[in-house]
């Protein structure tokens, strides 16, 4: 529950802000550049299914708690669009139950950065912090060393320029698309991206 509330409170803060803080990601030179692509309308959608990675502008971050879809629109030369993250939802394995598209800000409890471990000195203080330095056999096992809020928060920042733009924008436009789902990647045999905007809609089978 305080998880839960700790993402919520996450989001409503983020909310809040203005939109210039999500960039998206550069969209690749062309449509047939994705691993699938399909015609909403007079617009192009493209997408690849990314596991639980999420790449940013440094570096590749991990939620076990998300899997992520690179997703891109593309349209005739000049064209604008409405852009929502909530235009889309994602199927996995054939479920009945449709996952809608997370706000980027749900993801941030679960982040971790594979690059990133604590030092010597603080895995050395991390066993001694628990049942002090002549701890016996019954305690409890250390927690492990918490990544300083500074670089949490860069790592938080990065995930939110990197998520999928909204609002009028002019084409082509990309971002990543998070949906809530803690199984393993490797257990994900087919997954389906719909999108439902206001005048179109498609469907792009992934795996």
């Amino acid at each position: 529950m305080r998880t839960l509330l700790a993402g919520l409170f996450a989001a409503l803060h983020l909310l809040a802000q203005t939109e210039t803080t999500i960039h998206g990601i550069p969209p690749r030179a062309a449509a047939t550049d994705y691993q699938v692509r399909a015609q909403a309308g007079q617009l192009t959608l493209a997408a690849e299914f990314l596991g639980h990675s999420i790449p940013t502008d440094a570096n590749s971050i991990v939620s076990e708690e998300y899997v992520v879809v690179e997703a891109a629109i593309f349209g005739p030369a000049g064209a604008k669009a409405t852009l929502n993250a909530s235009d889309f939802a994602l199927r996995i394995n054939g479920r009945k139950q449709i996952i809608p598209a997370a706000h980027f800000g749900l993801t941030f409890q679960s982040l971790k950065d594979p690059e990133w471990g604590p030092t010597e000195a603080e895995k050395q203080k991390s066993k001694t912090s628990v049942g002090g330095s002549g701890g016996g056999q019954n305690d409890p096992p250390p927690l492990p060393p918490k990544m300083p809020i500074a670089l949490r928060r860069a790592m938080e920042q990065r995930v939110q320029k990197a998520a999928f733009p909204e609002g009028e924008r002019p084409l082509p436009q990309a971002g990543l698309l998070f949906f809530q789902y803690r199984g393993k990647a490797d257990g994900i045999n087919a997954v389906e991206l719909y999108y439902t905007g206001k005048d179109a809609k498609a469907k792009l089978t992934l795996q």
